[in-house]
Formats: C-alpha cells, sequence, structure tokens
C-alpha cells in the first residue's frame, strides 16, 4: 500500500511541477517593455510547405534593450516572417531592409503596465487552480486507497503531504507573479 501513497504523491508533484513550468512559460510571453527572443517563441512561419518556428528558419536577437532582430537563413523568408509575426497577434509591428528584420519595443504606459499585471495576475490564479485540481486528484486517489484497505493514519499522513505539496507550489506562484510584476512595473 505505501507504494501506492508514494506514487500517489509523485503524480501529484509532477502535475504541480507541470503547471509552474506552464506558468513560467506564459509569463516569458508577457513582455515587460524589454526586447527578448522570447517574446517571438509561439511565432511559426510556413517553410517549404511546414509550419516551422521562427528560431529554426531565422537568427533572432536583441541588440539592445529595445530592438529584437531577426536575420532570416533565406532572403525569401522575410515576408513569411513578417506575416507570421503580424498573426501572431503579439501587438509587434516588424520593419526590415531587406536583409533584416527589426521590432521596436515600444514603451509601456501606465494604464499597458496595469493591463499586463492583470494578466500575469490571471495566469497565476490559472497555476493555483491547477494547483487545487491536482491536489483534489490526489485526495480522492488516497481515499479510494483507503477503501481498498489503507490505514486511515497513512491516508491522513499523505493527505498533509499533499496539502504541504500545495502550499510550496502555492507559494512559487506567487513568488513568480510577484516577480514578473515587478518586473512590468519597473520603468
Amino acid at each position: 500500500m505505501q507504494e501506492e501513497v508514494d506514487f500517489v504523491l509523485e503524480h501529484c508533484e509532477e502535475r504541480m511541477e507541470a503547471a509552474i513550468e506552464h506558468l513560467e512559460k506564459e509569463l516569458l510571453h508577457i513582455r515587460a517593455g524589454k526586447a527578448s527572443p522570447a517574446m517571438l517563441d509561439g511565432v511559426l512561419v510556413e517553410y517549404y510547405g511546414s509550419m516551422t518556428p521562427l528560431n529554426q528558419v531565422s537568427n533572432v536577437s536583441t541588440p539592445d534593450a529595445r530592438t529584437i532582430a531577426i536575420q532570416p537563413w533565406e532572403k525569401g523568408l522575410i515576408p513569411l516572417i513578417e506575416k507570421a509575426i503580424l498573426a501572431a497577434n503579439l501587438g509587434l509591428n516588424p520593419d526590415n531592409n531587406g536583409e533584416i528584420i527589426r521590432i521596436n519595443i515600444p514603451v509601456l504606459t501606465e494604464e499597458r503596465r496595469k493591463i499586463l499585471v492583470k494578466q500575469v495576475h490571471q495566469e497565476g490564479e490559472t497555476a493555483k487552480v491547477s494547483l487545487r485540481t491536482a491536489r483534489k486528484d490526489a485526495n480522492d486517489s488516497l481515499k479510494k486507497l483507503q477503501k481498498d484497505g489503507l490505514s486511515e493514519d497513512l491516508e491522513k499522513d499523505a493527505e498533509i503531504n499533499v496539502q504541504k505539496l500545495t502550499d510550496d507550489f502555492g507559494e512559487k506562484v506567487d513568488n513568480l507573479v510577484k516577480a514578473k510584476e515587478k518586473d512590468i512595473m519597473t520603468i
């Protein structure tokens, strides 16, 4: 029975870690007014008939804090890359000189910063919902194990461990959200 309890706890922890990883990825896409190649991670370019990530058909860099530079490996890709960036709906306007595509990241207004902070908090709440779902599923599995013969003491101890995991991961979510909020609000 202890193996089943350990399995439930491990599975719960894996799901919670996945929620944190997802939150970190989502927070990367919320721009804080500074240029970052990660802002274009979700952009897919049509390349020889298949949708290919931007960073696999070009070199994406940040020459300064307000500019993203995209150097395509083939000049013929420039219009396709521009189209893909606009289609990604990131609020970015690509500009090309025939060789390289530049994207200037505008300075964020106070109003825009507040909207982004709300978005960060929504992502944090989504992550917390995932944590609570993982906790509920783990506790349901433990109750089922108790019906199958697990002692009540072991089940209660395991529930305490699940709650501790939930609290620890919830704190990680709060810290990530606070750090991103600070990043956005810093001018």
